[in-house]
This record gives C-alpha cells, sequence and structure tokens, in this order.
C-alpha cells in the first residue's frame, strides 16, 4: 500500500530554519599559513569593549563552538545517515547535522561559509523570542488578548454558567474598542484556572470556524477532506494528509479571517498538489489572491503566550 503523504505549514512564529549544504559546494580548505614573523604586519587587535559586546548564542546541548564575525555560536552537532551538511536554527539555537564521513575541518568549513546567514537567523529567533516573551499574558480579570485579530478583555463573572459552555462574548464593543469575554469563573481563581477556561473558550471558537472555512473553501478548489483536528504545536500552523485529514494550530484563531482563510485554503491546495511547487502556490492564489501578503502577516504578527 502506498505511504501516506502529509505536507505541513510551519508556525512562523517559533520556526525552525534550516538549509542543507552539499558537500561538493564546501570551499577548499586553506593552506596552513606560516605565523607572521617579525617584519610582517602585526594581527590587529580588537578593542576591549568589542570583545565584551560580543554576541553570544549558546545551545543548551552545545559540544562544539564557532566565532562568526562579532558572535560566539555554541551549537549542537550530530551525525547521521545523510548526503549534506545541515543547519538548523530554532528555539534552542543551531544544531548541525552532517554525513558521517565529512571531517570536522570541513564541518568547522561550512560553518564559516555560512556565518552571516547563521547569525542573523540566531538574531532574528532571540528577537521573536523577546517579543513572544513580552506578549506573556498575565491571566486575571482584566486580562486581554486578540481574537480573530481584535482585543477581548477578560471578565470574571462566577454568577453565570452560561447555558453550560463556561463563557460569552459580548456584542458590545468598548471605548477602546475591545470587546468582553465574560468567564464563569470564581473571583479568586488562581491564574491557571482562568487561562485553561479561556483556552477552552478559544478552542470550541477555532472548530466552529475552522470547519466553517474548511467548508467554504474545499469546493472552490474541487477537494474534499474528511477530518479536522486541532492542534497545539509549537513549530506548525498546520499540516495535511493524502487521507482527506486536516491539522490546524488552534491559536490561529488570534488572528484575522483572511489570514485563517489563507492557511485553510493552504492545507486544502495539498490535497490537490502533495509538493510546494509552483503548480501549488499557483493553486492557493485560484482562492487567495493575495496569499503573499497574508503569508508575510502570518509570519511576522507575534501572538501571546498563553
Amino acid at each position: 500500500m502506498r505511504g501516506l503523504l502529509q505536507f505541513t505549514l510551519d508556525l512562523f512564529n517559533a520556526p525552525e530554519t534550516e538549509v542543507d549544504l552539499a558537500f561538493d559546494d564546501l570551499p577548499p580548505p586553506e593552506l596552513t599559513k606560516s605565523p607572521p614573523s617579525a617584519s610582517s604586519p602585526s594581527v590587529p587587535v580588537r578593542p576591549l569593549k568589542d570583545v565584551l559586546s560580543q554576541a553570544r548564542f549558546i545551545h543548551p546541548r552545545a559540544t562544539r563552538e564557532a566565532v562568526l564575525g562579532h558572535a560566539r555560536v555554541a551549537y549542537e552537532f550530530t551525525r547521521g545517515k545523510r548526503r549534506t551538511i545541515g543547519f538548523v536554527v530554532g528555539a534552542e539555537g543551531l544544531s548541525v547535522r552532517a554525513p558521517r564521513w565529512v571531517t570536522l575541518r570541513d564541518i568547522d568549513a561550512a560553518v564559516q561559509e555560512k556565518a552571516d546567514w547563521i547569525v542573523r537567523k540566531l538574531a532574528e529567533t532571540q528577537e521573536r523570542h523577546a517579543r513572544v516573551e513580552a506578549s506573556r499574558i498575565d491571566w486575571k480579570d482584566g486580562a486581554t488578548f486578540p481574537f480573530l485579530g481584535e482585543p477581548v478583555v477578560v471578565q470574571l463573572d462566577p454568577r453565570h454558567g452560561f447555558k453550560g459552555v463556561g463563557a460569552v462574548l459580548d456584542a458590545e464593543v468598548d471605548a477602546n474598542g475591545a470587546r468582553t469575554l465574560r468567564l464563569a469563573v470564581a473571583n479568586n481563581a488562581n491564574p491557571d484556572q482562568i487561562r485553561d477556561a479561556a483556552q477552552a473558550w478559544l478552542t470550541r471558537q477555532a472548530r466552529r470556524l475552522f470547519t466553517e472555512r474548511l467548508d467554504a473553501y474545499a469546493p472552490k478548489l474541487g477537494v474534499r477532506w474528511k477530518k479536522l483536528s486541532l492542534s497545539n504545536a509549537a513549530t506548525r500552523w498546520g499540516s495535511a494528509s493524502s487521507d482527506g485529514s486536516i491539522r490546524l494550530n488552534w491559536r490561529l484563531i488570534h488572528f484575522r479571517l483572511p489570514v485563517i482563510d489563507y492557511v485553510v485554503a493552504h492545507e486544502l491546495s495539498h490535497l490537490r498538489v502533495m509538493d510546494h511547487s509552483q503548480r501549488f502556490w499557483e493553486t492557493v492564489e485560484s482562492v487567495v489572491p493575495d496569499y503573499q501578503q497574508l503569508r508575510r502577516h502570518l509570519k511576522d504578527e507575534t501572538i501571546p503566550r498563553l
């Protein structure tokens, strides 16, 4: 039986960026140079302030280290059954993966060749992590989070059960443009209880809305989906399998509807084209003409840490 095919859409808020470098593409190793003689120009000494301000990126499982420009990078290094040297920049830092037969000297050369890319991606990841941490929600009465791109303010309302659903979103908008989500939670509830109640409401809204959007876009693309699963993945917005199963990250509910529609159309398009070829992107564009702009928004926007 043919194996099940699956394609995923990375969650850009917490991305892992990976590139491969074919061994044949490595630059030739430099010739060993003799130490400078007394008549040779002296090696310039870096100012102390530059040394002290040197950026450091340390992977928690680092086994090797390299100086890349003004940055010192300690990275995780592993070997395996592969044909190329691979670089992955994720939340923990840099990981380098290489074939078993590649020498450490060639690994060092490959790391130096990709130095600019590595340092740039590490800095971007660090900056994004800082933004995410700054957006962490303080779960209490009056906490605010985005819902469909608009602010929602939490109000603890223990007097109501809200017909067993645990929460209700008021239709009215306050002076700050926010709507109120009234949670059936005790006034003395701890932050975890408030967070769990809000998340339960958000996931219910996500399932309802995602089902509606899948039903709306599937006929436009001439495909049929069979099953929707919600995920809480740290690195993916969604995935699609060749059997018609769709998995979407419930945190998409924080974004405005056009962004959600892009992800829905992206995954449904994989039911027609199971790769990321030009034909795939043309399929996405046929139902979401401005998908490139929405894709950038999905990558650049910071959603709160719950």
